[in-house]
């Protein structure tokens, strides 16, 4: 029964973290959000940002609450393992481990649904936002790796990066 609720704790606050790390990136890069998108992020995060906001101001463009916010969730969604028996540090480290796939599994969706848009319909009405999303991340690789073939390879090369980035945390926090 407690993995069922683990299941639906999950699935909850991964949608909700997720959107709110959504929130943080587009303010970070200053990439302005399709007024669909925005009107989504605002109404889901609204309740958690704006009360953070008057303790965690943001600070030269970065919205310290969103971030703090999506941190604040997975923590939540990590108490369960309190239900199971799992201590206090224990349940902390599990929350920053989560949390930091969350942002590296957001990239790589990111990544991936870039790389569709190029391959089914560049013109798409988002491919330009989730293009500007991607910019920050595979502008440097871009430098380095060249086109191959008129192929542009940095998705792939940032997938393989954030592979090897999930694989180091996974040693780093023990979950062989």
């Amino acid at each position: 029964m407690l993995s069922i609720l683990q299941f639906i704790v999950d699935i909850v606050a991964g949608l909700l973290g997720g959107v709110l790390l959504l929130r943080f990136w587009t303010n970070a890069i200053r990439v302005r959000m399709p007024d669909q998108i925005r009107q989504f992020v605002h109404t889901i995060t609204d309740w958690l940002v704006m009360p953070l906001r008057r303790v965690v101001p943001g600070t030269r463009g970065y919205d310290w609450a969103s971030l703090i916010g999506a941190f604040l969730v997975v923590l939540v969604a990590s108490t369960v393992l309190l239900l199971a028996g799992a201590s206090g540090e224990m349940m902390l480290l599990y929350a920053l481990h989560r949390f930091l796939n969350w942002i590296l599994y957001g990239f790589m969706a990111l990544l991936i649904i870039e790389a569709i848009f190029s391959w089914v319909n560049p013109n798409a009405p988002l491919a330009p936002f989730v293009h500007a999303l991607n910019q920050p991340l595979l502008q440097p690789i871009r430098k380095v790796v060249k086109p191959i073939g008129g192929m542009d390879l940095s998705v792939l090369v940032a997938l393989v990066v954030i592979q090897i980035l999930l694989f180091v945390l996974r040693q780093v926090f023990g979950y062989a």
